[in-house]
């Protein structure tokens, strides 16, 4: 009898299409589940996308694995003087994405049965990537305010390691690592001959004084550093499938051998969207986010009046909040009653590697700020009487 390979069998089916179906069932239900902004990208995109259509500048045929020149100059420029990074020792390859950027680094680095450490919670694609590469992931806890226990990572270490993934700011707890503690995790990746990936999807969101590291921008990082960044979050351009992989030169030709047999290269199209919306900036980015840190304290305030029954270290970054919540019922069984009965959905915890307790993700991001204030009035109804 024929089957698909152990390997993916053994694999965690993603949580977001079963919470789908749940909605389906429930029209009207608001999501405040998948990481997406609730704005679309800059107007420049659109008319730049136009123009290479009406040109066809090339955009039908095959381009360069690596990326095309125009939008890779564009991607130099900003890691140099927005990230700090010396790509003296280091190269930028375009990617359709971070997931597959991290799937590249992970078969250009890992044999079978090799081990991967993710700080926990961890970001679920990752943990799936690392189970596909064949490697083991080996998931080591945060502290109570999610931030990372360095002499656990270390503990952690063995022969086996190929690498440390930090997420900063974090998918699914909103923490942003400082850089002291990224340095120390970098530092122990140098000593033990490892890589540090460095997944920074979430780069421009952070609030208040709290500030973006990139630890590949310390002098002695540019050897053992992988650093991972997409146009989905911040440019509101998850459709797209665009991003780009920063890593070590002696590791460009394995990685370039797996983007060509995935991808061959990233769509031309997409990359002259790229292109545009990185000309566009961070200040464009700043103009559109400007109410998510308004919106993630309003949330903080409507979940407040739970008490005890409803914990949330306060985030920093990214779009959501973590809950941990006090009651019987498993985060699935809960997740989905909060459908059915209050029209709102998140996401179960134990996706994110979470197996103790009861813990929902909520995404603030994804609805304008209306929206997003109805579902968290929902959520919190929903939880007052279930709970």
């Amino acid at each position: 009898m024929s089957i698909a390979a152990q390997r993916i069998l053994n694999v965690q089916s993603p949580v977001i299409p079963i919470v789908a179906e749940w909605i389906a069932e429930h029209p009207g239900t608001i999501s405040l589940g998948q990481g997406v902004v609730h704005y679309g990208p800059p107007h420049s995109v659109i008319e730049s996308v136009r123009q290479a259509l009406d040109s066809e500048a090339g955009i039908h045929r095959y381009g360069s694995v690596r990326g095309n020149d125009f939008l890779l100059h564009l991607i130099q420029a900003k890691v140099t003087s927005e990230n700090g990074i010396d790509l003296q020792q280091q190269c930028a390859l375009v990617t359709a994405g971070s997931n597959m950027g991290f799937l590249t680094a992970i078969l250009a680095i890992g044999d079978p049965g090799d081990e991967v450490i993710l700080p926990g919670p961890y970001y679920f694609n990752q943990h799936m990537a690392i189970e596909i590469a064949g490697c083991r992931p080996v998931v080591v806890p945060t502290n109570a305010e999610f931030q990372l226990d360095i002499a656990a990572v270390e503990s952690a270490l063995t022969p086996r390691t190929r690498a440390v993934v930090t997420i900063s700011p974090n998918n699914p707890t909103g923490a942003v690592y400082s850089p002291a503690s990224l340095a120390a995790i970098n530092e122990l990746c140098r000593q033990q001959g490892c890589y540090h990936i460095s997944d920074e999807a979430y780069e421009y969101f952070t609030y208040g004084d709290v500030a973006h590291f990139s630890p590949a921008s310390l002098p002695s990082a540019s050897s053992h550093t992988i650093s991972l960044f997409t146009l989905s979050k911040a440019f509101g351009m998850a459709g797209w499938r665009c991003g780009y992989i920063v890593l070590p030169k002696h590791l460009e030709v394995a990685a370039k051998k797996l983007l060509d047999t995935n991808l061959i290269c990233a769509p031309q199209i997409c990359q002259v969207a790229a292109a545009a919306a990185l000309t566009s900036g961070r200040d464009w980015v700043r103009t559109q986010m400007a109410s998510l840190r308004d919106v993630r304290d309003v949330a903080l305030e409507e979940l407040s009046s739970l008490g005890t029954r409803c914990q949330i270290a306060r985030p920093d970054g990214a779009l959501y909040l973590l809950l941990g919540l006090d009651t019987q019922s498993t985060d699935m069984e809960l997740a989905r009653a909060l459908i059915r009965e209050a029209g709102v959905a998140t996401l179960p915890g134990s996706t994110f590697g979470i197996n103790e307790g009861c813990s929902l993700r909520i995404s603030y991001g994804g609805l304008v700020p209306e929206m997003v204030t109805e579902g968290l009035r929902r959520l919190r109804s929903g939880l007052e009487r279930i709970l």
